[in-house]
């Protein structure tokens, strides 16, 4: 009897495969009302891979937000403000062009959906009829409401994916962490019965890679629901 995939064992939940979310500290979204605070700490959290930002705002709420590069303790930050600074949140419509930013709402209020990993920034290209063009990490443009909210700056933690882990089991704990495995082995290289692309002695998987999202879980791999294959 073959062994069960991946893609399966993890859909069966077990404690391998999901998160220990009660390790994650806090929960990092933008406070819906204006308001100015404190930094009172900088603080590590297993969650993400930015450094946060621990607020005390005027009001006497405490809050929890993703850290720009250069932020320190004692600063300043205010939410909903003009001033463009690094930390501060503000409407995507008040942010000049060309400036750079993190951690965007996709929607007003939403709390922070997009760019939000250490070292990452999107930048501001233009403003026209309540619309927002942003440029993200991966160069593509995508319209914004002009009321969805970003931080100035670059999220905190830039360089974090040039440091060699130096051993797997650095690796090994690192994505444990995030609940993903570190070894993986190609399809290819199984036998016919732990895998479709498995069996016979070469490398290549002898059927077609694009399968149908309505395939069982021990035949949906490779491409799942594509609509093309190949280079444009």
């Amino acid at each position: 009897m073959g062994k069960r995939l991946i893609q399966q064992a993890r859909g069966k939940g077990s404690t391998k495969y999901r998160a220990p979310s009660h390790r994650y500290k806090y929960s990092v979204k933008y406070p819906v009302q204006p308001c100015k605070g404190v930094v009172k700490e900088l603080i590590n959290d297993p969650a993400h891979t930015a450094v946060i930002a621990k607020i005390a705002f005027e009001s006497g709420q405490k809050g929890f937000l993703i850290a720009p590069e250069g932020l320190r303790v004692n600063q300043m930050v205010s939410v909903g403000g003009t001033d463009v600074a690094p930390g501060n949140v503000m409407q995507l419509g008040s942010i000049p062009e060309g400036t750079l930013v993190y951690n965007l709402e996709k929607q007003q209020y939403d709390g922070g959906k997009l760019v939000r990993s250490s070292g990452t920034y999107a930048t501001i290209i233009s403003h026209e009829d309540g619309k927002t063009v942003v440029q993200l990490p991966s160069k593509q443009m995508k319209t914004f409401p002009s009321t969805a909210r970003a931080t100035v700056g670059v999220a905190s933690g830039g360089g974090r994916t040039e440091k060699p882990m130096l051993k797997s089991g650095k690796r090994f704990h690192a994505l444990q962490s995030k609940a993903r495995s570190y070894l993986k082995v190609s399809g290819v290289s199984m036998n016919v019965v732990d895998h479709p692309f498995g069996g016979g002695q070469h490398d290549i998987k002898g059927r077609p890679i694009t399968v149908s999202k309505n395939a069982p879980p021990g035949r949906k791999v490779g491409l799942i629901k594509a609509k093309r294959t190949g280079r444009k």
